[in-house]
């Protein structure tokens, strides 16, 4: 059984510095070694862990026969992301876990691949996704929010034939991938060539317009809209709610990124948003932002950043690829550890953070086991800046202010098994209705926009 083919990556010591991409892509001669190995299962299960249903096989054949151009159609015609898709989305937990290779050796690089073709089309092809090819049906639906959720149901709905416009709330389009992920991870060149994909379909796109205030979901019914999909995510950062939280340069992950990515505030002053560049650095988390946050750190010039977290590395819920590329570049994990308070110097700036030990105990819901704390284990770590990496909760803005738009206690719209809200013809996806990764929300936008064309054709009986 062949190895699988290893990505290529920049040495760490060099990437740390810049924001420029960790993982540079398959060669062309890796490309065809790695789609070689594929099985070609007569039953691939491989299909049956990807949230968003490509015909994995057949677009790993194509690119075994050296047809990036048919592969990349393949790809396609499930995925309106496959470049973003490629590079952030957990495929080792998903598609590749469920590779019959992976039984006995490495599974097949399917997401490195997925990039390969999509980056391949990105320098080949000049436009891709002509509306020209799509029929239309005079039919007006709405998407609010701009993400991954929002982003899939959009293509999708478009290519069945819809005018779809979508609204964003921002003044650039792509929610979380543009300023939740940073530029070493998720170029935005790269968003935006997909984005641009979306845009050859005929999909429009209203920017700086907040529904719920800027306009309503009432009013969005009036203008002709026949159906709705509310794809707001998760823009509500948690908090410890511990002492000295609310000190100066302490931030929640979720500022922290949007001044780096969305604003640039690593290319201050070339971009008017600055954000302060600590040198000792502690992050609060064990996710794929705290990752994220931690790694824009160090190469905002931090001298130490420390990763704080209360389980052991193994219960961590980032991805091993990011664990592991945020230790070569230098971060340092504090696991079995855990804030009980801040303190701050005599102007309110954060100088230190006390931790205290832990220790693992029973299993909790999620089946990994709960941490105890060790009494008379507190300890202080200096540190001029703080990062909360704790999660997201759902965006409470248009729930608040959509009367009949339920939620449940924790926030997160209320969809039946058709993906609709308590309100008919509007419909949800992704963070605000309790999705948790990329892929996630992209195959929950994907099953609303089949729910939504059914409800259309059925239940409403307007086609």
């Amino acid at each position: 059984m062949s190895q699988r083919m290893k990505m290529p990556e920049r040495l760490p010591d060099e990437r740390n510095k810049d924001f420029e991409q960790v993982n540079t892509g398959y060669t062309h001669n890796q490309m065809l070694e790695e789609s070689k190995r594929c099985l070609q299962c007569k039953k691939p299960f491989c299909v049956e862990g990807c949230p968003v249903e490509i015909d994995i096989p057949k677009f790993i054949k194509e690119l075994s026969n050296d047809n990036p151009a048919q592969a990349i159609k393949i790809l396609q015609r499930k995925n309106n992301l496959p470049a973003v898709c490629g590079r952030v989305c957990p495929q080792e937990n998903q598609c590749e876990k469920y590779c019959i290779l992976s039984r006995k050796g490495e599974s097949v690089a399917i997401g490195n691949l997925e990039r390969y073709s999509a980056d391949w089309a990105a320098a080949n092809i000049k436009e891709q996704n002509a509306s020209a090819d799509i029929k239309r049906n005079g039919i007006k639906i709405a998407v609010v929010g701009s993400g991954p959720a929002g982003l899939t149901a959009a293509g999708d709905l478009a290519n069945m034939g819809y005018e779809v416009t979508v609204f964003e709330s921002l003044h650039d389009i792509g929610g979380v991938l543009r300023y939740g992920i940073p530029e070493f991870r998720l170029p935005i060149e790269v968003l935006d060539i997909e984005i641009n994909n979306l845009k050859n379909m005929g999909i429009k796109f209203v920017l700086n317009t907040l529904i719920g205030r800027t306009k309503t979901v009432k009013e969005l019914f009036e203008e002709g809209f026949k159906s709705i999909f509310i794809g707001t995510g998760a823009g509500l950062p948690a908090f410890l709610g511990i002492e000295g939280e609310n000190l100066n340069h302490i931030y929640s992950a979720n500022e922290f990124l949007v001044r780096v990515n969305l604003m640039r505030a690593f290319d201050f002053p070339n971009y008017d948003t600055p954000v302060y560049k600590g040198k000792n650095i502690a992050v609060i988390g064990g996710g794929n932002t705290a990752m994220d946050s931690a790694r824009t750190a160090l190469r905002l010039g931090a001298s130490s950043v420390k990763l704080v977290y209360r389980r052991t590395e193994n219960e961590m819920p980032a991805r091993k690829e990011e664990r592991l590329h945020a230790k070569e570049e230098g971060v340092e994990f504090v696991t079995l550890t855990n804030p009980v308070k801040f303190i701050g110097d005599e102007k309110g700036f954060v100088k230190a953070v006390e931790c205290v030990k832990m220790e693992l105990g029973d299993p909790d819901e999620s089946g990994r086991r709960r941490p105890k704390k060790i009494e008379n284990s507190n300890f202080l770590t200096e540190t001029d800046t703080v990062i909360l990496a704790l999660g997201l909760n759902p965006n409470p803005v248009l729930p608040s202010l959509t009367q009949g738009l339920s939620t449940d206690s924790h926030g997160y719209l209320i969809i039946d098994d058709n993906y609709m809200t308590t309100i008919p013809g509007v419909f949800a996806g992704g963070d605000i209705a309790g999705g948790d990764t990329v892929i996630q929300a992209m195959g929950m936008g994907k099953q609303a926009a089949k729910r939504i064309n059914e409800y259309l054709s059925l239940a409403a009986g307007i086609l």
